[in-house]
Parts: structure tokens; C-alpha cells; sequence
């Protein structure tokens, strides 16, 4: 009899399970999501969570601990090395358990079991919806301060055109007047000596 007993024996001895969650926990950690019946889901997620958790410290006691649980050295690696770096800054629900059906052969209710950070579809979705939502709160608070930081920006960006206005204004009043002087100066000249010349000439 089960009373009370809330645990998911999933018709297996204890040894045949530990061994089928084991395998199916490598499978998650090397192909990032897979697809079983709804009950194994549950039960793989209850297994390899706190596997998880246990990668964000990687320590040497954590690793054995998790290659107890496991039993393969290449899992054990792929999750501290790929999986803890993905959920770092997670603090829980590292899988996801998506229905898909039911099976041909006897009906039974499918999953798709996957860990939520490699699924980027997904997370695109949901981190636009929460910077939305964090926008939508703040809207308040950055609609009092957005006036604020708009009359700072203007004249800021006023007073550097005032200044590079001026200086240009002088130097052109300063030029029209050189090239003015030097034109009838060039000009006075060459008449004179003309004219010499043909006096000369003629005398």
C-alpha cells in the first residue's frame, strides 16, 4: 500500500528507476530538451533540479555529488561547464514541461521536458514582456522624470551653436576687407608703368 506516499514510483523498482531518471537527466543535459510521457516529465524535473542548483557553485564535493545522481562523467562536465553558466543568475525552474499530446500505440499523455534558458524563442518573448512590463509600471516615474532631462538637453545643445557662430562671423568680416585693400593696390600700379612707358616712346 501507498499511503501518504506521494512519491511517483513510475511501476519500476528503485534500482530501474534511478537508473532510467540517470539517463534521461544526461539525455536533458546534452540535448537541452526531450520528449517523454507526462509522468516522467514530473519526475525527471523533481530529479534533475536540485542537480542544477548544485552546478552554480562548482566545487569538487558538488561535482561528486552530482556524478552519484548521474553517473557520467561527460554529463557532469557539460552541466557545470554549459548548463551552470546558462542559469547563473536563475534562481529556480531551470525545465519546462510542454504537452504535446497523446501517443499512437496507447494513448498516453506526451511531454516535452526542455531547460528554459536554451530555448530562445521562447525567451525572447518572455524578456520583451518584461522589460514591457517594467516600462508600462515605470511609465509614471519616467514620464516625470523624461521633462526633466529635456529642458537640460536643450539648452546644452543651444549654447554650443551661439558659440561656434560667432567666431565664424569674424573671421569673414576680418578676410572681405584684406581682399578689398589688396585689388585696387594691385591695379594702381600697373597703370602708371604703362604710361611711362608710351610718354617715352613718344618723346
Amino acid at each position: 500500500m501507498r499511503h501518504g506516499k506521494k512519491f511517483n514510483h513510475l511501476s519500476r523498482q528503485k534500482g530501474h528507476r534511478a537508473a532510467m531518471l540517470a539517463n534521461m537527466a544526461c539525455s536533458l543535459i546534452e540535448h537541452k530538451r526531450i520528449n517523454t510521457t507526462v509522468a516522467k516529465a514530473k519526475a525527471l524535473k523533481q530529479f534533475v533540479e536540485p542537480l542544477i542548483t548544485k552546478s552554480k557553485e562548482d566545487t569538487t564535493h558538488n561535482r561528486r555529488i552530482c556524478f552519484s545522481y548521474l553517473r557520467s562523467k561527460y554529463a557532469v562536465t557539460d552541466l557545470f561547464r554549459d548548463v551552470a553558466a546558462k542559469v547563473g543568475d536563475r534562481p529556480g525552474g531551470y525545465t519546462r514541461i510542454i504537452k504535446v499530446g497523446n501517443r499512437l500505440g496507447d494513448n498516453a499523455d506526451m511531454a516535452m521536458i526542455e531547460l528554459v534558458d536554451f530555448n530562445e524563442l521562447y525567451n525572447g518573448g518572455k524578456k520583451e514582456e518584461k522589460k514591457a512590463k517594467s516600462r508600462r509600471g515605470g511609465k509614471a516615474k519616467g514620464a516625470t522624470t523624461a521633462p526633466a532631462a529635456a529642458p537640460k538637453a536643450a539648452p546644452v545643445a543651444e549654447a554650443p551653436e551661439a558659440k561656434v557662430e560667432e567666431p565664424i562671423v569674424e573671421e569673414a568680416v576680418v578676410e572681405t576687407p584684406v581682399a578689398e585693400v589688396e585689388t585696387p593696390e594691385a591695379e594702381a600700379p600697373e597703370a602708371p608703368a604703362a604710361e611711362d612707358n608710351t610718354e617715352e616712346k613718344a618723346e
